[in-house]
């Protein structure tokens, strides 16, 4: 079991507490779990990654761990305390302004 932590906008949007818990099929990516979160969640579609091109939309990090894996390849594996449900991963929401 997967451990998803959203941002406030997005938890809203999916009606569900801070943390959300998902069986992710297969190895644990940030592709497979955000797959699992969308399919879940079909109202998250679109928010979290482009419909199209599945890209992270601007202004979303990733967190795993107190490790910023943002930048990561999406089929890279998550660390191992993700996979056991030991730690989130987290989805959030960065500010800008100046």
């Amino acid at each position: 079991m997967i451990r998803v932590i959203l941002p406030p906008h997005l938890r809203t949007l999916a009606k569900v507490d801070s943390e959300v818990k998902l069986q992710v099929e297969g190895q644990a990516t940030q592709r497979s779990v955000l797959d699992a979160l969308e399919a879940h969640y079909p109202m998250l579609r679109g928010t979290i990654r482009d419909h199209v091109t599945l890209q992270r939309r601007p202004f979303l990090r990733f967190f795993a761990c107190e490790e910023d894996l943002t930048h990561e390849p999406p089929d890279a594996p998550l660390p191992e305390a993700v996979a056991s449900g030991k730690e989130p991963f987290v989805v959030l929401g960065a500010i800008a302004g100046g």
